[in-house]
């Protein structure tokens, strides 16, 4: 898995010396100093336990179900919060001076957001599947009064690596929200939290086959998700290669 994205990204311009480097936690980490940074820990605390919603468990099933019949348009899978969002900025505020990601791991391939775009992160707790939904479209999971459209994240970022083996293997445990859409990424561990320079990430604006892909972490050699096309994706109910 960990030259799963050297696979993927075959550019001539990405490759190079990164596929060569390897993870130098020491020499990537930088010292968190100033107010508004936020260190893994800090961000632990803040993580949403599986909490039960004050009404009863059989309305909140029925909820559901209901959900099941009305949704009868497989795709797109957007909602009234996802449609609502203002249009997507060219220029994005990480792209000016130093900014905080935090990384995860799926199924041993590592991936950042930038900490600007993150939208809370849950505990896994009880999903429903809904027919005619995409693969990676793991189901809806109630967190108090709201519904996270929950994506199995190997699925969806390299659904032709996920034979059986793979999937009996994930051990999901964190939902890593996507600003502030419905829509939540699957995790397996959370890794850190770091402060980059700009030169530290291969970014890539002119990614038409790969909206998602805001850059690479070049000493990680690890994804830098590009919260808004990825949105937008899911909202049309395509997979990585836009199908």
């Amino acid at each position: 898995m960990k030259t799963y994205l050297s696979e993927l990204l075959t550019d001539p311009e990405v490759e190079g010396k990164l596929s060569q480097q390897r993870i130098d936690k020491q020499t990537f980490s930088k010292p968190i100093s100033h107010k508004e940074n936020r260190s893994l820990e800090n961000l632990l605390k803040t993580v949403g336990e599986p909490k039960e919603v004050l009404v009863s468990k059989e309305v909140i099933e029925a909820d559901v179900i209901e959900t099941d019949v009305i949704e009868t348009d497989l795709l797109p899978i957007s909602t009234e919060k996802s449609r609502s969002q203002p249009a997507e900025l060219k220029e994005k505020s990480y792209r000016q001076g130093d900014f905080q990601a935090m990384f995860f791991d799926v199924a041993g391939l590592t991936i950042a957001v930038p900490l600007i775009e993150l939208g809370g992160i849950h505990k896994v707790d009880k999903m429903t599947s809904l027919m005619g939904k995409p693969d990676w479209f793991k189901g809806v999971m109630l967190y108090r009064e709201e519904k996270i459209n929950v994506v199995d994240t190997a699925l969806w970022v390299m659904p032709e690596k996920c034979d059986e083996t793979l999937k009996n293997s994930l051990n999901y445990q964190y939902i890593i929200m996507l600003n502030d859409s419905p829509w939540g990424l699957m995790a397996e561990h959370l890794v850190d939290t770091v402060v980059l320079s700009q030169d530290e990430v291969k970014w890539l604006d002119s990614s038409n086959k790969r909206p998602w892909l805001a850059g690479l972490v070049k000493e990680k050699m690890c994804a830098l998700l590009d919260v808004s096309a990825l949105i937008q994706l899911l909202d049309k109910g395509s997979n990585i290669y836009q199908e």
